[in-house]
């Protein structure tokens, strides 16, 4: 007999493919085959979590639509499902944390028609510790950390948020991050980390959520020779952006993922061009004439979208509503992932911290010694 546990819930099986046939037909996996979850996988599981000094009872938040409570134990259940080694547990738990913020307003976002999943960025030195990748293919296959931290998230989005096509989630299509959407900042970044513009320090960790859709890849070549490479470069991101048939290009409204390549990212850098630049940038130029802005039809919150001093319709509510990240290899390929613009907080980034261990410093009063 073949045993696994769910949380509370301990299931029997003559087989290892009983089982798994079990969690598949009951709806608590993504349809892929898992890691079965013993007693022994999560327990060694939680035992990551106890040096960071969180008991396997703590609740962590609830998570949308059916509220479930996250528990550490239960997080590490489907970490375990998800194939994550021990050392990738408190990026899941960053996860889990962001995604139980209601600023991703997830009851919205799980039960839309739209195509939205969180995509969870991490930044600080434990990327290169865990091995999560910011370079070539990072959305893609080959990266275990990217990929089953990613698929860890939507497990626990299953089977403690109730997320299921169909039923509670009615994306008419989706995409393939629904299944993982996790990566990290190129190491090579010529910018700040990523999370120091949310307020950590550089030698924090940090996980940032947003939700948003799959890549839009866009082209530019680069060539020193033309002194308005950059120019063209940041214009094709705002003609990329203000695509009419998406909602941020309606609405004016919802977070924009501005990926750059390292590429395009070192250019714009040695031209001078600051984060803080590019986002002022894209948001002056990410307009549409009112013709172009209106061809979807009646779409709500459209009549209430900012315009420019022209009158045009602006895709962006201001310039900190682009994520400007750096991922990818070098090449001439960067990528725009749209966002919703809905939801009561307009698809706001939510960033946590990842904590590895519960040791402090303590100031000794000047008389200790050693």
């Amino acid at each position: 007999m073949t045993r696994t546990t769910l949380a509370s819930l301990q299931i029997d099986g003559r087989s290892d493919d009983e089982l798994q046939d079990w969690l598949r037909d009951n709806r608590r996996t993504d349809g892929l085959p898992v890691i079965l979850p013993s007693r022994e996988r999560v327990e060694e599981m939680m035992f990551a979590a106890s040096l960071a000094g969180l008991d396997h009872d703590l609740i962590l938040g609830r998570i949308a639509p059916q509220m479930g409570e996250a528990t550490i134990e239960k997080v590490a259940i489907n970490a375990v499902m998800a194939g994550c080694v021990p050392d990738y547990l408190p990026v899941v738990v960053a996860g889990v944390k962001a995604v139980c913020d209601e600023r991703l307003d997830m009851s919205a976002v799980q039960a839309t028609t739209h195509a939205l999943t969180p995509l969870l960025i991490v930044s600080g030195p434990i990327a290169r510790t865990l091995g999560i990748s910011g370079s070539y293919g990072a959305l893609g296959y080959g990266h275990a950390a990217n990929l089953t931290i990613g698929r860890a998230i939507r497990l626990c989005l299953i089977n403690l948020g109730g997320g299921w096509p169909g039923f509670t989630d009615m994306t008419l299509l989706g995409h393939p991050g629904k299944l993982s959407y996790c990566l990290a900042e190129h190491e090579e970044s010529p910018y700040p980390p990523l999370h120091q513009t949310f307020g950590f320090d550089a030698e924090q960790n940090a996980l940032t959520a947003v939700n948003v859709l799959g890549p839009h890849t866009l082209t530019c070549v680069l060539d020193d020779d033309d002194p308005d490479q950059h120019s063209r470069l940041l214009e094709l991101v705002a003609r990329t952006i203000t695509s009419p048939g998406n909602n941020n290009a309606v609405a004016g409204r919802g977070t924009v993922v501005v990926c750059l390549n390292l590429e395009h990212a070192k250019a714009l850098h040695a031209a001078g061009y600051t984060r803080g630049d590019i986002q002022r940038e894209l948001y002056e130029r990410a307009t549409n004439p009112y013709e172009l802005a209106t061809l979807n039809g009646a779409i709500p919150l459209a009549d209430e979208a900012p315009v420019d001093a022209h009158g045009n319709r602006r895709a962006l509510e201001s310039p900190e509503a682009v994520l400007v990240l750096v991922a990818g290899g070098p090449g001439a390929y960067s990528c725009v992932m749209m966002s919703w613009g809905y939801g009561a907080h307009g698809n706001v980034p939510v960033s946590k911290e990842i904590v590895t261990t519960d040791v402090c410093d303590v100031a000794l009063p000047a008389d200790v010694t050693d």
